[in-house]
């Protein structure tokens, strides 16, 4: 019987001797082995990217062009390779600002400055008309929501390129006593403007002149 027992206790240090290597990492337990290729997830590759080559491509996309305009845009864009869309369009609003204040304010002198010989001589026509009523305008541009290129051409080196605005404008006319005859200034009216404007290329003077007005 005693024997039994020993063998037993025996029996027993050996098992917990076991356990003690056993249950412990050592740090040499085999890892996992590498997933093969068709098992890793497949590393989506980014569509290759062309290279932008061309006078057309180098031209960032510009929403606020008409289609029709794009030719000849292009054209615009080879015989002067300084020429930059967004600088245009925002040139073009501070135009088409300061052509309506200049207007509104009969000051001829900065309309000749702004537009061609034609459209000064238009505008300087409606402001004697003006003056000769009797009436004064106290018009205010509210803001200007969108301004679109809808034609551009190039004939030889003389360029035109054609802007849709679509703005809000507070109007009102006053008689030769004050008194208001047409408009409010708090009720600004939707107006949709197509104008035209003009320049020869390369030449020295870098501003573009109001060569034409008409009304969407």
């Amino acid at each position: 019987m005693f024997y039994v027992v020993l063998l037993a206790m025996v029996a027993a240090f050996l098992a917990l001797r076991l356990y003690s290597v056993l249950g412990k990492r050592t740090g040499h337990e085999q890892q996992p082995l590498p997933r093969a290729a068709e098992d890793r997830p497949a590393a989506i590759a980014a569509p290759p990217r062309p290279l932008d080559t061309t006078v057309e491509q180098r031209e960032p996309v510009n929403r606020n062009i008409d289609p029709r305009a794009e030719a000849g845009l292009r054209a615009i864009i080879a015989g002067e390779q300084g020429f930059d869309v967004n600088q245009f369009l925002a040139g073009a609003q501070s135009a088409y600002r300061m052509t309506l204040e200049a207007y509104w304010a009969g000051d001829e002198a900065t309309l000749a400055e702004l537009t061609e010989p034609d459209v000064a001589h238009a505008f300087g026509e409606a402001i004697a008309a003006r003056r000769a009523a009797g009436e004064t305008l106290e018009n205010r541009l509210v803001s200007i929501e969108r301004a679109a290129i809808a034609d551009a051409s190039l004939d030889g080196r003389e360029a035109r390129i054609t802007v849709r605005f679509d703005a809000d404008i507070a109007a009102v006319t006053r008689d030769a006593e004050g008194h208001v005859i047409a408009g409010s200034l708090t009720d600004a009216v939707e107006t949709h403007d197509v104008w035209t404007f003009a320049r020869t290329l390369k030449s020295r003077d870098p501003n573009w002149k109001l060569a034409d007005t008409d009304e969407a």
